[in-house]
């Protein structure tokens, strides 16, 4: 499967974006995703993701009632919803699927995923 992130960009400290992440191929049902991030100097740390039935989702700590992950069955896409940027969001978003995970169970480590996307860069500055 091929994954292609867009929509990110430069935005200011308190602002929103949302992040899709298309993917190829007639399967996506069957496909747990993920977002991870990794900014300049540092480890690539895990976002939020979904489960394969769509019911189930994690977050990372530090983007806890800020962010929503959210999987569209019929548009083959997830989206990572960010409200309340803040810089430390700043960072290469990159989305990932599985297919090796029970529907109900959500991935949250990089072991957890086959396949990735090329990355969106996020800029929060004012």
């Amino acid at each position: 499967v091929q994954l292609q992130a867009s929509g990110g960009g430069l935005v200011h400290p308190g602002g929103s974006l949302r992040l899709s992440c298309a993917t190829s191929g007639r399967t996506f049902s069957t496909y747990g995703m993920g977002w991870f991030r990794q900014a300049p100097g540092n480890e690539q740390e895990f976002v939020a993701a979904v489960s394969r039935s769509g019911s189930m989702t994690n977050y990372g700590d530090s983007v806890k009632g800020r962010f929503t992950i959210s999987k569209n069955n019929t548009k083959n896409t997830v989206y990572l919803q960010m409200n309340s940027l803040k810089s430390e969001d700043t960072a290469v978003y990159y989305c990932a699927a599985t297919s090796s995970l029970p529907p109900l169970v959500v991935g949250t480590a990089r072991r957890n995923y086959r396949y990735w996307g090329q990355g969106t860069q996020v800029t929060v500055s004012s």
